[in-house]
């Protein structure tokens, strides 16, 4: 065996040129497959990171309609509904006991630029996103502090008019100032940016259509203020019921813990509109998207593998004409008592070392290509290990089967003609 790849090398490296032209099928279709699969790899994995919190496995849990028709209620623009308690310290401790839950957080959300428009100067921010927090909201979802300082105790319990901003409201809002210490208005009433945040995990979203365009603009541009829950009476009048944000142990857990959750805060419902608590299926939606992609991008793999198929064809047809060049050696070997397997393993030996000398070429330009692309089109990309495995393997079982015709014919000559040959 060790001969026969000595004699493979050593017939590739004489005929340079034509072995890489006939090996080049065989790189591009490898190639093609790493990248693509590379790349759907990357992306399913980003779908994932985007809609499950970026790693945090956070699940959040809100009020929806759910008589006529699946859509969030907006305290926004319907007021608050009929029949939802206030959330209470023994209902988050509740939450807190389920099973996979490992934190959790209540908080109330506006996303209105009629009713929560800040002020700076001449400079106003309208559109965002305002939270009403408590000290575990930003632990739990994932934030991170960028500048300044989080919430202190005395500013959830004083009714301390401060405020922390992420960083897109800040560089919407401040235009590159520093915000830490100025005062922002809302409603008449002064608030003090004492922080700014951001996501530990930062991410990209995928951009599938115009509208998931502008919604990611949207909330990039505007951003989002956080204050104290309690101040929350004091810039929208009123207390109201709370959105829940929890955290769980794992991700394959985060569809059955929010569905609990929803249940949970559901046997204090006592709406009779159909307005009810529910967990957004986040995970669910995740896997939804990669499988379309997957289903989408597998018809890519079976394109690039055509170009497998014209590789195979090449490496038959140069082994067909490696073996009408060297009749005469082949027939000088039978003739000195050579036997058909030695001829027809020494022949398929040099085939499978071609395509697969193909198959590596094909790996790294694969990563290379995948790479490039990921940066060009500012997509993800992760590496599959499975997938350069299977490249290499496949390529050295394409040069065995269209390698085994060839093989055959060096076998099956007969010596006599052989050496007779011209």
């Amino acid at each position: 065996m060790i001969e026969n790849i000595r004699l493979s090398f050593q017939g590739i490296w004489a005929h340079k040129m034509r072995s890489f032209l006939t090996m080049l099928g065989i790189i591009i279709g490898i190639a093609s497959i790493i990248s693509i699969v590379s790349t759907i790899k990357g992306t399913n994995e980003q779908i994932k990171q985007n809609l499950i919190g970026a790693g945090n496995n956070v699940t959040r849990i809100q009020l929806y309609h759910t008589t006529d028709g699946n859509y969030p209620y907006t305290i926004d623009y319907e007021g608050i509904p009929d029949g939802i308690p206030l959330m209470t310290e023994e209902m988050l401790e509740a939450i807190g006991s389920l099973p996979n839950v490992t934190a959790a957080t209540a908080y109330t959300k506006r996303q209105d630029g009629y009713s929560s428009t800040y002020f700076y100067g001449n400079a106003s921010l309208s559109g965002c996103s305002t939270y009403g927090i408590d000290d575990s909201y930003f632990e739990t979802c994932g934030y991170v502090i960028k500048k300044g300082r989080m919430f202190v105790p005395n500013d959830l319990s004083g009714f301390r008019p401060v405020v922390i901003l992420d960083d897109n409201a800040a560089k919407s809002l401040f235009q590159g100032e520093d915000p830490i210490g100025k005062t922002i208005e809302c409603n008449s009433i002064a608030l003090v940016v004492v922080g700014v945040v951001e996501l530990d995990t930062k991410f990209e979203p995928v951009i599938n259509s115009i509208e998931d365009y502008y919604t990611y603009m949207n909330s990039r541009n505007s951003g989002a203020v956080f204050l104290p829950d309690v101040l929350w009476p004091a810039l929208f009048s009123y207390d109201e019921p709370k959105e829940v944000a929890v955290q769980v142990s794992y991700t394959e857990a985060m569809s059955a813990a929010g569905k609990a959750v929803a249940d949970l805060l559901n046997t204090y419902n006592t709406n009779t509109n159909g307005i009810q608590y529910k967990a957004e299926d986040t995970l669910e939606q995740a896997k939804e998207l990669q499988d379309l992609s997957n289903a989408t991008n597998q018809q890519l793999v079976w394109i690039a593998s055509i170009s497998l198929l014209v590789g195979g064809i090449g490496v038959m047809n140069i082994m067909l004409v490696s073996v009408t060049e060297r009749t005469r050696e082949i027939g000088l070997k039978k003739a000195i008592g050579a036997k058909k397997s030695r001829i027809l393993w020494q022949f398929l030996t040099e085939a499978a070392v071609l395509t697969s000398m193909g198959g590596l070429l094909g790996v790294g330009t694969g990563i290379g290509l995948a790479e490039i692309i990921s940066r060009i089109a500012e997509t993800p990309v992760a590496i599959s290990v499975p997938a350069i495995i299977f490249g290499v393997v496949f390529s050295m079982i394409i040069g065995i089967i269209f390698g085994l015709i060839p093989s055959v014919k060096a076998a099956n000559l007969n010596p006599i003609d052989a050496l007779r040959h011209e």
